[in-house]
């Protein structure tokens, strides 16, 4: 059976399967060699070549030939995501900001222009505000993408490119795929959503509308917070076209190991979002009540500006809004430090869809600060819930708002 859930996602009678039988079966299958029902690592740099290699295309990506051009477990983890993500292909490169940097230099030449939420990742933002209008002459608009008017004004003759991310890091803003992927579609440009903050499991782009769906795979996906990767879900005739561009020529691969343990930690995706939703909500609540607190942004609070929208981009009946929320506190920046040294299960660190919950203070000088609504100007936090006891984390703020003077 596994070896058709490979390329299908289907039963033996046709019916689609469930996105959890999905996420462990796909990408997965026996091993011809050994018999082992799990799929090895293989390490190789290179490849046996046949009797007479003289006509073979050297940056093909078809074949086994040498690593930079692709690799089986590269492949393995492709089928999966291309599946789960409800697209023809998948790509995945050596991290999220591979992924970003791949569709950005494939899909935009010289003289093309590229509109992009005014909140987004921090590589994106100076990808595309930044590196490819000064080397590679591409014109770029910021906008809030959360109003689909601003992507309207902001569409040219030579608009080739609209790039949201949604929720936006680390504001939590959410942008309309569907009323995005229109505008983009009817000016004759391409959407590409960067849905790390959702995965999969909560919300399929592709479904709504997009052209592209990246994923920094570092995060929920792998879920483990031990490898790198990052995912562009898309049409085959991209894949090949970003295959060429940044993986052969570029070098941008991922290696056979991280591959392997993103696939390995990808089988209990859905069963981890469950659990980051679940726990990111309760506590998202229980912040909101507390008098310390300034403001909270997640999006699934119904105060939350974009409640609505987020809610109706929802992917089934069991997803959720997400493990990611940022909240601040009313003190000042000390006092903000200070709370952050109190915690106990709670980890000061970067990176999120962790097993374990994250935490980070951005301060009142982010060079995107200017771009952030007026409440995130007295520094906050972004805390990414883990998979801890959903009780023990809403005890640790606590003990260290109390812990902290606040």
């Amino acid at each position: 059976m596994t070896s058709d859930l490979v390329h299908h996602g289907e039963s033996f009678d046709g019916t689609p399967l469930g996105f959890a039988t999905k996420s462990i079966h796909l990408g997965n299958g026996v091993d011809a060699e050994t018999g082992a029902i799990r799929r090895p690592i293989t390490l190789a740099n290179a490849y046996a070549l046949p009797y007479d290699p003289s006509d073979i295309n050297w940056s093909s990506s078809d074949v086994n030939l040498y690593t930079r051009n692709g690799h089986p477990n590269q492949r393995y983890l492709e089928a999966k995501l291309a599946n789960l993500e409800g697209t023809e292909d998948a790509v995945v490169l050596a991290s999220g900001v591979a992924a970003l940097a791949a569709t950005f230099t494939t899909l935009l030449n010289r003289g093309d222009h590229a509109i992009f939420s005014d909140t987004t990742y921090i590589a994106a933002y100076r990808l595309l505000n930044q590196i490819l209008p000064e080397k590679y002459g591409i014109e770029t608009s910021i906008v809030d993408t959360s109003d689909p008017k601003n992507i309207e004004d902001a569409i040219r003759p030579n608009t080739k490119l609209v790039h949201i991310e949604t929720p936006a890091n680390p504001t939590l803003k959410v942008t309309d795929i569907e009323a995005a992927a229109k505008l983009a579609h009817d000016a004759g440009a391409l959407l590409s959503v960067d849905n790390t903050f959702n995965s999969p499991f909560n919300v399929r782009p592709a479904d709504l509308g997009a052209d592209v769906v990246i994923e920094s795979l570092t995060k929920y996906i792998n879920g483990h917070g031990d490898a790198l990767g990052g995912a562009i879900a898309t049409c085959k005739e991209l894949t090949d076209q970003i295959r060429f561009t940044y993986q052969v020529n570029y070098g941008g691969i991922i290696s056979p190991f991280n591959a392997w343990l993103i696939n390995r930690g990808s089988v209990t995706l859905p069963l981890r979002m469950r659990q980051h939703n679940a726990s990111a909500l309760a506590i998202a609540k229980h912040l909101e009540s507390l008098p310390q607190v300034r403001f909270v942004a997640y999006p699934g609070l119904e105060s939350h500006p974009h409640h609505d929208v987020a809610a109706r981009q929802l992917a089934r009946p069991d997803a959720g809004f997400g493990g990611v929320l940022s909240f601040g506190l009313d003190t000042d920046h000390d006092g903000h430090n200070r709370f952050v040294s109190k915690l106990n299960v709670i980890t000061s660190a970067v990176s999120l869809g962790h097993d374990e919950s994250l935490i980070v203070f951005l301060g009142e000088d982010d060079e995107r600060q200017y771009l952030y609504p007026e409440e995130f100007h007295r520094g906050f936090f972004r805390l990414a819930v883990g998979l801890e006891d959903t009780d023990d984390l809403i005890r640790d703020i606590d003990h260290a708002l109390a812990e902290s003077e606040l």
